[in-house]
């Protein structure tokens, strides 16, 4: 038997199944312990869901749909310097992650640290901006929905949205494992997909196409390419680009129904930094280099064609372009679930941490968190009615605002992450971390910098000429922001909490006996071949 501090069941919480709390104490479905909470979660997403999900599961409109308007209003050399310089902020952001969610692993995940090792106040505008992030993230995937259906008809697609948003609220009630086994699928649908679109944009390059010559970088020198409307245009594409990569951020939400966190947690955020380099940025290289940025009805108010199906109708086959695009779809559904998901398990955190009622804690007998699922579900609904004006026109004013959202998160991840490392060197508790930071400190300073540069700046273009519409597409986020932390603030006057009292005791994680045992026959397979290990891990 592995040996606990003394305090242990007054302070500490393993928050899994097979718990070595007394059992009447994971009998409560919600217990605040020195303002922490345990939280009762079914802990039963396994290291193949996790992965795959790590892998392809935010992957959705922003980048399907998104980099099309990123190429049209900056050009190829913008999209593809943008989407590094945030997959930087993203890589470093996600390391941060992994220190805290794998001493702490917890549904709300940096929601909560921005509590514990912020304020209440902090942690109160994370968690209702994140959470509003994810409820108008379900309504931008919806209304993407509408536009890649009218690729084939004019039919009434919003009814297929419906369809969907009805399905999603059925894969999101019953047991995480519903959730865990359609983005397992779909998420390694998307990877093949992408896999496919390189292989078809390098034999589309090359001269097979319908111009049937070879392009290179030829669209790289037409127009205004490579960079579209100066640094306007450069700065315009932050925006989409933190859409696209929204939701990366949200893996560590799962480590509340993971199973064996301490482990999982860090490979799946070693592997954020392949995924950025590969999923993200050479799509969008080879996206600029095969696509102009002037192409017809890359960026509109009412169509909007996603850069992946025109690469694949240059094969010359309708047919092909059609594929993608019915790939797309799924990758839309895919990316909605996963928001539904993130977006409940907040809702929920901001129950158990007292900040709302408490019956959003209410679990139903699969221990999903049911009525903070229907109640993210029904606000992301309300959003997407909006989409009447014009699903174009409200999809562009979602992205954007979901882009400044994460934008913010990510930010205050990184706040929170100093202050997270600067209480555990004051308390002599370093030695708690079973995953470190390599970039810490100057990797977190960089990104508190970088994304308050970006935020001030990616509007720039709504300035010259006066554009209201757009100011507040970029802006409006900067006002509720400041907004929620001030409500709480008036409400609480609550201060910053002390280095010296930050809890770093409170649902810290000891592996179960199970857990243990399992590392233990995977740390003895260390002598075979690291493709058969590696093989065998993921799916354990």
């Amino acid at each position: 038997m592995r040996n606990y501090p003394s305090n242990f069941t007054e302070e500490v919480y393993t928050g899994s199944k097979s718990s070595h709390i007394d059992e009447e104490l994971c009998n409560t479905e919600s217990l605040s312990i020195n303002k922490g909470t345990v939280h009762n979660l079914n802990r039963s997403l396994s290291t193949r869901h996790i992965n795959m999900i790590a892998i392809g599961g935010t992957i959705g409109s922003g980048l399907f749909l998104g980099t099309g308007k990123s190429l049209a209003n900056g050009g190829p050399v913008s999209l593809l310097i943008c989407y590094l310089l945030i997959g930087v902020v993203v890589y470093i952001t996600l390391l941060s992650l992994g220190e805290m969610s794998t001493l702490m692993p917890i549904s709300g995940s940096f929601c909560t640290y921005a509590r514990r090792f912020g304020s209440e106040s902090l942690g109160f505008t994370i968690l209702a901006n994140y959470w509003f992030n994810d409820a108008v993230s379900v309504a931008s995937d919806l209304t993407a929905l509408q536009l890649i259906l009218s690729y084939w008809t004019d039919f009434h697609y919003w009814v297929i949205s419906l369809i969907v948003w009805v399905v999603l609220l059925g894969l999101n009630v019953f047991h995480v494992r519903f959730y865990g086994e359609t983005e397992y699928w779909l998420a390694l649908l998307k990877i093949i997909a992408i896999l496919i679109f390189f292989i078809i944009s390098i034999v589309v390059n090359a001269g097979h196409n319908n111009l049937h010559e070879y392009i290179g970088f030829k669209y790289w020198s037409i127009g205004e390419a490579p960079v579209v409307d100066g640094f306007k245009g450069f700065a315009k594409v932050f925006v989409t680009a933190s859409f696209a990569y929204g939701g990366t951020e949200s893996l560590t939400l799962t480590a509340g129904e993971a199973v064996n966190p301490v482990r999982n947690t860090p490979k799946v955020i070693k592997t954020v930094f392949w995924r950025i380099l590969f999923f993200y940025v050479l799509t969008v290289f080879f996206i600029g280099m095969n696509v102009p940025y002037n192409y017809p009805n890359l960026s509109t108010g009412k169509v909007i064609t996603s850069p992946f199906t025109i690469v694949f109708q240059m094969v010359g086959a309708k047919a092909a372009g059609s594929f993608m695009n019915a790939v797309i779809l799924t990758s839309v559904i895919s990316a909605g679930n996963h928001a539904l998901y993130a977006g409940s398990r907040l809702l929920y955190t901001l129950g158990t941490d007292g900040y709302l009622p408490k019956f959003l804690t209410k679990t139903n007998r699969y221990k999903a968190p049911y009525v903070s699922v229907i109640i993210t579900w029904f606000v992301g609904g309300l959003c997407f009615g909006s989409s009447f004006i014009s699903a174009g026109t409200l999809w562009s004013w979602l992205q954007s605002i979901v882009g400044v959202s994460n934008q913010l998160s990510w930010w205050t991840i990184n706040i929170t992450a100093l202050r997270f490392r600067r209480g555990l060197k004051e308390q002599g508790k370093v030695n708690y971390l079973r995953f470190k930071n390599w970039t810490y400190p100057w990797g977190n300073y960089f990104c508190v910098v970088f994304i308050t540069f970006i935020v001030l700046v990616q509007g720039w273009s709504s300035f010259a000429p006066w554009d209201v519409s757009s100011f507040f597409q970029n802006y409006i986020e900067l006002g509720v922001f400041p907004l929620l932390y001030l409500i709480w603030w008036f409400y609480k006057r609550d201060s910053w909490v002390k280095s010296s009292e930050m809890d770093f005791e409170t649902d810290r994680y000891f592996e179960t006996e199970e857990e243990l045992e399992l590392n233990e026959r995977l740390d003895d397979l260390k002598g075979w071949p690291k493709w058969r290990h590696r093989i065998l891990e993921f799916f354990s």
